[in-house]
């Protein structure tokens, strides 16, 4: 049997398997470990972006936690100023209330010691008038007596 334009069967099928080969060897000496190379690389940056994700994740969860606690810790504050101004003002009103007391006390115990210091000079005039009174009397029974004689 001849071929027309000379083409020789048995040649081209040793090419194609060469070519098989070669498309072979390439594949698992170049393709495949390139391809496991980008694949695993592919990998490794989706963990890093996870990984990235759920940090990015856990910050926002703490910052809202954060916050919470800080709008916890303001509102205590304000609660505890509301309570320490009230109380101040109850101890206010407890040293001048005192204060109010003190003071009466002190006006009663004034008047009590003006009213003995008046009765006291009261009585002390009273013991002055008696003694000019006795000394004027016994002045004049005196002048008096020297006058009779």
């Amino acid at each position: 049997m001849s071929i027309p334009l000379n083409i020789d069967w048995q040649q081209i099928l040793l090419h194609m398997c060469n070519f098989v080969i070669l498309a072979g060897g390439l594949y698992f000496l170049l393709f495949k470990p390139i391809k496991n190379f980008m694949d695993q690389r592919t990998a490794y940056y989706q963990g890093m972006d996870k990984a990235a994700a759920d940090k990015m994740k856990q910050a926002e969860e703490h910052e809202q936690e954060y916050r919470r606690r800080l709008d916890d810790a303001d509102s205590e504050i304000s609660r505890k100023k509301e309570q320490a101004s009230k109380d101040a003002e109850k101890i206010a009103e407890t040293i001048l209330n005192e204060a109010n007391k003190q003071r009466e006390q002190i006006i009663a115990e004034a008047q009590k010691e003006a009213g003995r210091e008046k009765e006291k000079m009261l009585q002390d005039a009273k013991e002055e008038i008696v003694e000019l009174a006795m000394a004027a009397t016994v002045k004049m029974l005196h002048g008096e007596a020297v006058s009779h004689e």
